[in-house]
């Protein structure tokens, strides 16, 4: 037997409706501009209060609005059905390795959070409770899934990567191709039942699969009693862990203070003569007001590991300690790798916010190390790349 199984009732884009998944923004103003540019994007109705006709709305009031954008692009022909399929996926990009998945669906009851609760599925970061509501309210509206969770195959990785690298190599020219904003192109082949199909399903379901991106949606499956969830189940070889940064709007305190009450908690504080850099491990920089500092906070060595790690520093120590703010406070802005450094130094200059926290990004090593200990990463910690695009594949609920 295999957690992993074929999709039911998939709807496979036809063209048009990729898109960056919907957390994937330092800025929602970001996915109104790409609505209005790509009516067709997924978007549209995985964010439907942020589509331009639809500003001003909340999120509940503008489900019906991707109920109804759904329907429409289902009937003008941009998604194609197809029953009890899996969805072969690669992505490509000049000088990089090409990445493979398979879409699939997942058993919902083999998610495991922690070490005395069995399963396969581990999930592994904190989650914000708004967040996960939403995308359990945006199933129930449209019965769909539009966005995929992805999943590291552990165990069987190498094989599953061998597997698919041949597969869609014999597979001929894909069923649709999409190009994302970094410029990696993302292409997809249906798989019917068959002996590949089972191949596949069996190498994707055989060992542990961690949740690499997609904790909202994972927790939104079990809060809405889904018995599967979508998922796109990929290999060591075709993912890499970039930084993971934060903005904070605004200050509750001045910066002098700021770094007083660092220096007070422990830490080492020294202004730097250039612009802040993403450090390395075991550091992190601050931006503000024009000036850099490296900042080493201090760990407690009789906590766990994963406590001491520099983003559950900078959530306890930076954050809550110092600043008196909890992860989720709307005044916190989580930005992922696609954003550089100097993006990051140029919303402060813009004084579209006070402070910019650059992050080293968490070493595979130590991901690895957390998920085995059945430990939790904190909220918004790995930003894994390359990232399944949404809109590709769709899972209709029956």
């Amino acid at each position: 037997m295999t957690v992993v199984h074929p999709i039911s009732r998939a709807w496979v884009t036809t063209g048009g409706t990729g898109a960056q998944n919907y957390d994937e923004f330092a800025d929602d103003a970001e996915i109104t501009s790409i609505i209005a540019d790509n009516p067709h994007s997924s978007l549209a109705i995985e964010m439907p209060h942020l589509a331009p006709d639809s500003l001003g709305q909340s999120f509940p009031q503008s489900l019906p609005d991707a109920v109804a954008r759904l329907a429409l692009m289902r009937a003008e022909g941009l998604y194609t059905p197809a029953d009890d399929v899996v969805v072969l996926y690669r992505i490509t990009a000049p000088g990089e390795p090409a990445a493979y998945g398979l879409w699939s669906m997942v058993d919902t009851d083999q998610i495991s959070t922690s070490a005395d609760e069995p399963g396969l599925v581990i999930r592994n970061e904190d989650v914000f409770l708004e967040k996960v509501r939403e995308r359990v309210a945006l199933a129930e509206a449209v019965a769909t899934l539009l966005s995929p969770v992805l999943l590291l195959q552990t165990a069987r990785g190498d094989e599953l990567h061998v597997a698919l690298a041949a597969a869609t190599e014999q597979a001929g020219p894909p069923a649709a191709t999409d190009t994302d904003q970094t410029g990696r192109t993302h292409a997809i082949w249906v798989v019917g039942p068959g002996p590949l199909q089972t191949e596949l399903t069996g190498l994707a379901g055989g060992g542990e699969l961690v949740v690499a991106d997609g904790n909202h949606r994972s927790l939104a499956a079990q809060t809405a009693g889904l018995p599967r969830f979508l998922a796109v189940v990929t290999t060591p070889a075709s993912v890499a862990i970039q930084p993971y940064n934060r903005l904070v709007s605004e200050l509750p305190l001045p910066l002098g203070d700021l770094l007083a009450r660092l220096r007070a908690a422990g830490a080492t504080v020294t202004e730097v003569p250039r612009p802040a850099q993403i450090p390395s491990k075991g550091t992190v920089e601050l931006y503000a007001e024009g000036r850099s500092f490296t900042v080493g906070l201090p760990v407690n060595p009789s906590l766990p590991d994963v406590d001491n790690l520099d983003h559950a520093l900078v959530e306890r120590v930076l954050l809550r300690d110092v600043l008196g703010l909890d992860p989720g406070d709307k005044r916190i802005n989580y930005v992922g790798g696609d954003y550089p450094a100097e993006w990051l130094r140029g919303e402060v200059d813009a004084e579209r916010s006070e402070l910019a926290v650059l992050v080293a990004p968490v070493t595979v090593d130590d991901f690895v190390r957390v998920n085995l200990e059945r430990q939790k990463l904190p909220r918004k910690s790995t930003w894994f790349t390359p990232k399944a695009r949404g809109g590709l594949v769709l899972a209709q609920l029956d």
